[in-house]
């Protein structure tokens, strides 16, 4: 069976099921949801494709801070990386309190 008869035949079926005047609006909404998850698509893959924005001075030394402790700052906002720079102070403010 090809391609062109199991279009038809589906076709039918839905002609049956859900009558003549309806055909369009299907295809409208189907038209439309297929363009919406394109424009999502491509919108998706403009935001992996272009670089993030450039880093303001604050952010370039969170980074720097964050490389420095070994942690891994790819795709984390300077608000994530502040919280980890924090968790550390206070894990070494707690050993060091232990130790004395």
């Amino acid at each position: 069976m090809g391609l062109i008869a199991e279009m038809l035949l589906i076709l039918l079926v839905a002609l049956f099921f859900v009558g003549h005047d309806k055909i369009p609006e299907i295809a409208r909404s189907l038209g439309k949801a297929t363009g919406e998850f394109k424009k999502a698509q491509n919108q998706t893959e403009n935001e992996f494709k272009t670089p993030g924005e450039p880093l303001s001075e604050k952010d370039s030394k969170i980074h720097k801070l964050v490389i420095e402790m070994d942690k891994y700052i790819k795709n984390k906002k300077s608000e994530q990386l502040i919280e980890e720079i924090s968790s550390k102070i206070r894990s070494n403010d707690t050993n060091q309190v232990k130790s004395t």
